[in-house]
C-alpha cells in the first residue's frame, strides 16, 4: 500500500495534514480538537500530552517534526520537562511573543493556559528576522508549517504566518489556548477559612469562561503596549512627530511580481536624493520606506505631516496627535492614493495592477499610526503577595518595550524577552527568593534595549533560556536585591504619584563660583590678566587667549598679543576655539570686547564649554602637568593635539565642514577654468576634444600638487582675515538676533555657523527646508544662504509636477549617494547617476546600467511547497533546500560581455550579503535618526527652561543677589546638559558620515566588480579608464572612512583615559 492510500485509510493522518496546513486561527483550533478527538486524547495543558500524541500518531509526515521537538525538549535547561512541573501559568495575548513564551513554559513542564480576546490572526504586516530568530523557528519546525519560510533575498515573515506557526507548536506541546476571552484583571486569593479559593485567579470576559476557575501562580502579560498589569510604571521616550503608514497589497505570485526587488530599507538621513525625486514626481514627502514581499506586498513608510496635509490625507492640522490622526480627520481615499503612489514609485512602477489586501474588517489594509512616543516599562517583573499566596507577574512583547519599527527589533527582542521570562519562571519554580529573582530579572532587562545582531553572542545554535548563552558579558548581579524592594508588593497596590527628582536635585548651588575659580586658576600668571568677574576681566581678549594658551600653547603666541586690540584678540580666540577645539562661539568678537551685563550670560555660557572640555585634562593637576613637561616631544605633541573626548566629535565635524567647503570651492574654480579654457580653444580653433584624465580623487586635491595646498592655505587665511576686517570696519552681527528670522535668540537656543547666530529650529536648507546639522550643510557666500548637501550646487525646484508624470527608471536613484552635492545634482542619467535598484522585466533590458542588480525572487510550485523532511535532524536539509530554491530561481542580472556566465553560489552569496549590509545600514540610520529626534525634543525642553531663567536674570534690578546667583547656577546646569547633548549629537553625525561612506563604498564596489568581471579582450579603452576612475574613488572613500575610524578611536581612548587615568 502506498503512502497516499495509507493517508486515506487513516483519518488521524488526514486530520494531521489539515492541522499542518491550516491557514486560519479558528481552523487550526478546530482541526487540532478534531485530531485529539480522533486519537482519544484529552488536552490538559502540560507536556505529557505531547508524549501521548507522539505515541498515538505514528505517521511518516509527523516524524520529522517529532524529531525536531524532541531535540529541543532534550535541552538540559528543561530538565526533561520537570523544571516547572508544579507551576501553573496564565499568559495574556496570542501574539508572537505570548505564544513563544507559552512554548518555552511548556517545554519546562509548566501547566500553560493562554487567553486571546480575538479569534482570528489578521495582521499581514511583515517582520524582519534576526539570524537567531530564524534558527530558533527552524528548530521548532517552522518549515513544516510554512514551506516558504526564509527562502528569499531578505529574511522576514508576516505576523499572521508567524502566529500560525507558533500556535500550532504550542498546541502540540500541550498548551491550552482559549480565544474570544478577554482578561480584565486579577482576583486576589481570599483569606484562609473564608471558604473561597486560596490562590490567584483572573477576572475574564465572558465570565462564563472555564478559565475563570483556573488558579495560577505565574502571570505573563503579552497583551500589547496598551495593556500593562497594575503595578508597572511606564517610561515615555518622545521624539519629533512621526507618522507611519503601513499598507498591504495582494500578492498573486506572478512572474512579474517575483521579479521586483524588495527594498530592505532606504532612509533620508543618508540618501536624500531618492526622497527628493519622490517629492518632485509625486508631492509625497517621506523619511524612509521599506518593501517586503511575503503573503502580501508589504510597504511601511514614515510620512511628513505637511506632505499629508498638502495631499489631502489629513483634513485639518491639529496640535493634538490623537485628534490629528482621528478617523474623522483622515481622508481614507486620499490615504489609499498616497500609499499606492509611494509603493509604485519606490518599485519603479513594476508591480502590476496593485490591489489592496483586505484586513479583518474587510477594508483595504492601510493604516496610519503615530510612533512619536515609544513606551517601555520601568521594570520587567514584580511579585505580589496576598494572604500568603504569591504571584509572579512578568511582561513580554510591546507591553515591556514598544519597538521602533524601522529598526526591525520587535520580534527579535520580543523572543529574547520571552526566553528571559521563561528563565525567570524556572528560577521561581526552583524556589529562588523573590527579591533575588527580581534583582536578576532586572539585571537581564537592562541588556534588552541595547541588543542587536552585532552585540549578542554569535553562536545562535547555543541559544537557550539561559541568558548567558545569548548576552555577552552579562552581569546577573548588576541590580541588587535591596534595589527592587518596591517590586515586591504585599497586599493591595498603592499608586505612587510622587516623581523621583533625585537627579534633578543635583546640587548646582556652586556652579557659578566653581567656574569663576577655575578661570582664575588657569589664567593666573599671565601678563595683563586678572580675572575677578565675568564682565570687565574679559574685554581685552587677553584672558580668553590665556585660557586657550594654558591648555594649548601650540595654538597661539601669547606674548605677541596687544592688549589695546580687544576685537582682534577676541576674534582670534573665537576662531581658534572653534577651528581647533570644537567650541562654537556664543558672542561675536565685538560683543566680547564690550561685555556689558546683558552679555555676561553669553560669556558664562561660552566659558562653561571650556570648562567642560578641559576640566579632566592632565594639566589640571600639578603631577599631570609635570609629566607632560618631562615627556618626549612627540608624546607632548600627541597629547596636545588629541581633542578632549567631549569636544572631539564637534571639532572633527567643524574641520570636515570647512574641508568640504574648500573642496567644493576648488571644484567650482576648476570647472570655471575648464570652461574658460575650452572657450579660448574654440575661439582659437584649437579645440582638440581631449579631456583631462584626472581622477575624482585628483579633483578633490586640486590639479597642481605643489601649488594647490598653498592656495588652499591662502584661501583659508584670507577668509578669516576678511571676516576679521569686516568686524573691524563695520558693526558686528548681534548674537541676540537670529540670522534667519531676525527674532530674539536666547542663550540656550543659540547656535552658530559661518559666523552667524540663529535658533536651532531655523537652521534649515534654504531650498527644501530640511533640518541642517553640523558637518552636513553648505554655505553659499554669494547669496548668504545655507543649503543641504543635495541643493548646494544647483538648487532644484520643489514644485509638485503634474500627477500624470511618472518617474523614469533611470531617474529614481534609490541608492545614489555622494558626499559632494555636485556629483549628484549635475550628472545626468547615464553619466554617473545610479538607477533605482529595482528589477525590470528581463525582456526589456539588456546589460543593466551602472551598479544595477536585478533580483528574481524564489518561485514556489505546489510541489516545492509540499517538500517534506524525512530526517529528524533536518535543519541542514532545510538549508540545502533553500539553497536549491535560490539556485533554481534567483537570477542576478549582471551584464553579459560575450558568453553568458553561469552564476555561481559565491555571487549569490555576495548579493545576499549586500542586502544584509544594506539592512544593517538602514537600521543603524533609523536608530540614529530616532536618537537625533529625541535629542531635539530634549533641546526644546531645555530651551524653554533656559528662556524663563534668562528673562528672570535680565529683568529689572531689585532682585536679591542670592536669588540671582541661584538662577545663574540653574542656567549653568542647563548649559552643561546642552553641551552634553551637542557632543552626543556630533557623535551621531559622525556615524551618519560613516553610513554615507559605507553606502558609497558599496556602490563603487559593485561597479568595480562589474568592470573587473569583463573579459580583458572585450574591454574598450573607455572601460579601462572608467575602471581606474572607480578604483581611485573607492580608495578615496576608504581613506575617508579610515579618518573617521581614527577619530572614533581617539575619542574612545580619550574617554578611557578619563575613566581610568592610570591607563592613559
Amino acid at each position: 500500500m502506498n503512502t497516499q492510500d495509507g493517508e486515506q485509510g487513516n483519518p488521524a493522518h488526514s486530520l494531521f495534514e489539515t492541522f499542518l496546513h491550516a491557514s486560519q486561527c479558528q481552523e487550526v483550533l478546530d482541526s487540532f480538537q478534531a485530531l485529539c478527538g480522533q486519537l482519544g486524547l484529552e488536552h490538559k495543558g502540560q507536556l505529557q500530552f505531547y508524549h501521548k500524541l507522539k505515541s498515538c500518531l505514528n505517521y511518516w509526515n509527523a516524524k520529522a517534526l517529532w524529531g525536531k521537538l524532541d531535540k529541543k525538549a532534550g535541552h538540559k535547561d528543561y530538565d526533561q520537562g520537570r523544571a516547572c512541573a508544579n507551576t501553573k501559568c496564565l499568559i495574556i495575548g496570542a501574539g508572537p511573543c505570548g505564544l513563544r513564551t507559552a512554548i518555552e513554559l511548556a517545554f519546562l513542564g509548566a501547566h500553560v493556559v493562554l487567553v486571546e480576546k480575538r479569534d482570528s490572526f489578521s495582521r499581514n504586516n511583515v517582520l524582519h528576522l534576526w539570524p537567531f530568530t530564524i534558527h530558533d523557528l527552524r528548530a521548532l519546525g517552522a518549515k513544516k508549517f510554512y514551506g516558504r519560510f526564509c527562502t528569499g533575498a531578505l529574511d522576514h515573515i508576516s505576523i499572521r504566518q508567524l502566529q500560525l506557526i507558533l500556535l500550532k507548536v504550542a498546541l502540540l506541546l500541550g498548551a491550552e489556548v482559549h480565544v474570544n476571552v478577554q482578561f480584565e484583571g486579577l482576583i486576589p486569593p481570599a483569606e484562609k477559612g473564608s471558604g473561597r479559593g486560596g490562590a490567584w485567579r483572573a477576572a475574564l470576559q465572558p465570565s462564563s469562561s472555564p478559565v475563570g476557575q483556573y488558579e495560577f501562580d505565574v502571570l505573563i502579560s503579552a497583551g500589547g503596549g496598551k495593556f500593562v498589569p497594575e503595578g508597572f510604571k511606564r517610561k515615555e521616550m518622545r521624539g519629533k512627530l512621526a507618522i507611519g503608514i503601513t499598507t498591504n497589497f495582494v500578492n498573486r505570485h506572478s512572474r512579474a511580481e517575483v521579479e521586483v526587488a524588495e527594498i530592505s530599507g532606504v532612509a533620508r538621513i543618508y540618501n536624500q536624493q531618492f526622497f527628493q525625486n519622490l517629492y518632485n514626481k509625486t508631492g509625497i514627502d517621506l523619511e524612509n520606506i521599506v518593501y517586503y514581499k511575503d503573503d502580501t506586498h508589504y510597504f511601511v513608510m514614515t510620512a511628513k505631516k505637511q506632505s499629508l496635509l498638502r495631499k489631502g490625507v489629513i483634513v485639518q492640522d491639529k496640535a493634538d496627535i490623537e485628534s490629528l490622526l482621528s478617523a474623522e480627520n483622515v481622508n481614507q481615499e486620499a490615504l489609499l492614493s498616497y500609499a499606492k503612489e509611494a509603493a509604485n514609485f519606490s518599485t519603479n512602477y513594476q508591480l502590476p495592477a496593485l490591489e489592496f489586501a483586505l484586513n479583518h474588517r474587510n477594508c483595504p489594509d492601510v493604516d496610519m499610526f503615530d510612533f512619536t512616543c515609544m513606551n517601555r516599562s520601568e521594570n520587567a517583573a514584580l511579585v505580589r503577595e496576598c494572604h500568603g499566596a504569591r504571584l509572579l507577574i512578568g511582561l513580554v512583547g510591546d507591553c515591556l518595550v514598544e519597538p521602533f519599527w524601522p529598526l526591525g527589533t520587535g520580534v527579535a527582542r520580543g523572543f529574547l524577552a520571552a526566553f528571559d521570562a521563561a528563565w525567570m519562571v524556572k528560577r521561581w519554580a526552583a524556589g529562588t527568593s523573590p527579591l533575588d529573582l527580581l534583582a536578576e530579572r532586572e539585571s537581564i532587562y537592562q541588556q534588552l534595549s541595547q541588543t542587536s545582531p552585532d552585540n549578542t553572542n554569535k553562536n545562535t545554535s547555543q541559544y537557550s533560556i539561559d541568558p548567558t548563552t545569548r548576552y555577552r558579558n552579562i552581569n546577573l548581579q548588576a541590580i541588587k536585591p535591596n534595589q527592587v524592594r518596591d517590586m515586591y508588593v504585599v497586599g493591595t497596590i498603592e499608586i505612587d504619584h510622587k516623581k523621583r527628582n533625585s537627579r534633578d536635585s543635583t546640587d548646582v548651588s556652586r556652579a557659578y563660583e566653581e567656574l569663576l575659580s577655575w578661570c582664575q586658576t588657569h589664567t593666573a600668571g599671565y601678563r595683563g590678566v586678572t580675572v575677578t568677574d565675568f564682565m570687565h576681566s574679559w574685554k581685552s581678549g587677553l584672558a580668553l587667549c590665556a585660557l586657550i594658551h594654558r591648555f594649548r600653547p601650540d595654538l597661539l603666541d601669547f606674548n605677541s598679543l596687544d592688549q589695546h586690540s580687544p576685537i582682534k584678540n577676541n576674534q582670534m580666540a573665537l576662531d581658534i576655539a572653534e577651528q581647533e577645539l570644537g567650541i562654537p562661539p556664543v558672542l561675536s568678537s565685538t560683543e566680547m570686547a564690550s561685555v556689558a551685563e546683558p552679555n555676561q550670560l553669553g560669556l558664562i555660557t561660552y566659558l562653561s564649554q571650556f570648562y567642560e572640555a578641559f576640566k579632566s585634562s592632565a594639566s589640571e593637576d600639578p603631577q599631570g602637568l609635570q609629566d607632560w613637561i618631562s615627556g618626549e616631544p612627540e608624546e607632548r605633541v600627541r597629547k596636545l593635539l588629541a581633542p578632549p573626548s567631549t569636544r572631539g566629535a564637534v571639532l572633527f565635524l567643524n574641520k570636515l565642514q570647512k574641508s568640504l567647503s574648500l573642496t567644493r570651492k576648488r571644484n567650482q574654480d576648476s570647472a570655471q577654468q575648464d570652461l574658460e579654457t575650452k572657450r579660448t580653444r574654440r575661439e582659437a580653433g584649437l579645440e582638440s576634444g581631449v579631456e583631462g584624465d584626472l581622477s575624482i580623487a585628483d579633483l578633490g586635491r586640486g590639479t597642481n600638487h605643489q601649488e594647490q595646498p598653498q592656495s588652499t592655505e591662502t584661501s583659508a587665511s584670507s577668509s578669516t582675515l576678511g571676516r576679521q576686517q569686516s568686524l573691524l570696519t563695520s558693526p558686528a552681527e548681534s548674537s541676540d538676533a537670529c540670522y534667519f528670522c531676525g527674532k530674539r535668540v536666547y542663550i540656550l537656543e543659540r547656535v552658530s555657523a559661518e559666523g552667524h547666530f540663529f535658533h536651532r529650529g531655523c537652521f534649515q536648507c534654504h531650498q527644501c527646508g530640511t533640518t541642517l546639522r553640523m558637518g552636513d550643510f553648505a554655505f553659499d557666500e554669494d547669496d548668504g544662504h545655507f543649503y543641504c548637501m543635495l541643493h548646494y550646487a544647483s538648487p532644484r525646484s520643489m514644485e509638485v509636477p503634474d500627477s500624470g508624470s511618472h518617474a523614469a527608471p533611470h531617474e529614481l536613484k534609490l541608492s545614489t549617494l555622494s558626499l559632494d552635492s555636485e556629483t549628484e545634482s549635475q550628472e545626468g542619467p547615464g553619466e554617473g547617476s545610479e538607477p533605482l535598484r529595482s528589477a525590470v522585466p528581463a525582456k526589456d533590458q539588456g546589460a543593466p546600467e551602472r551598479g544595477q542588480v536585478c533580483w528574481v525572487e524564489p518561485r514556489f510550485s505546489e510541489e516545492a511547497e509540499d517538500i517534506e523532511e524525512t530526517d529528524s535532524d533536518g535543519e541542514e536539509e532545510e538549508e540545502s533546500q533553500d539553497l536549491e530554491y535560490l539556485t533554481e530561481s534567483v537570477s542576478v542580472c549582471l551584464p553579459s560581455f560575450g558568453e553568458k556566465e553561469k552564476h555561481s553560489t559565491w555571487k549569490r552569496t555576495l548579493t545576499r550579503r549586500d542586502k544584509e549590509a544594506e539592512m544593517k545600514r538602514f537600521c543603524k540610520a533609523q536608530s540614529i535618526q530616532r536618537r537625533l529626534e529625541e535629542i531635539e525634543v530634549t533641546f526644546r525642553k531645555l530651551e524653554e527652561k533656559g528662556i524663563k531663567l534668562e528673562k528672570s536674570l535680565r529683568g529689572k534690578g531689585g532682585t536679591q543677589s542670592e536669588l540671582k546667583t541661584q538662577w545663574m547656577n540653574q542656567l549653568l546646569s542647563l548649559v552643561q546638559k546642552k553641551n552634553s547633548l551637542v557632543s552626543e549629537e556630533s557623535d551621531l553625525m559622525i556615524e551618519v558620515q560613516e553610513l554615507k561612506l559605507q553606502e558609497k563604498q558599496c556602490q563603487l564596489d559593485q561597479e568595480l566588480r562589474r568592470y573587473m568581471n569583463m573579459e580583458e579582450t572585450l574591454k574598450m579603452p573607455q572601460d579601462t579608464l572608467k575602471e581606474k576612475e572607480i578604483l581611485a574613488q573607492l580608495l578615496e572613500v576608504v581613506n575617508q572612512r579610515n579618518a573617521l575610524i581614527q577619530v572614533l578611536e581617539e575619542k574612545r581612548l580619550s574617554e578611557l583615559s578619563e575613566a581610568f587615568p592610570g591607563s592613559a
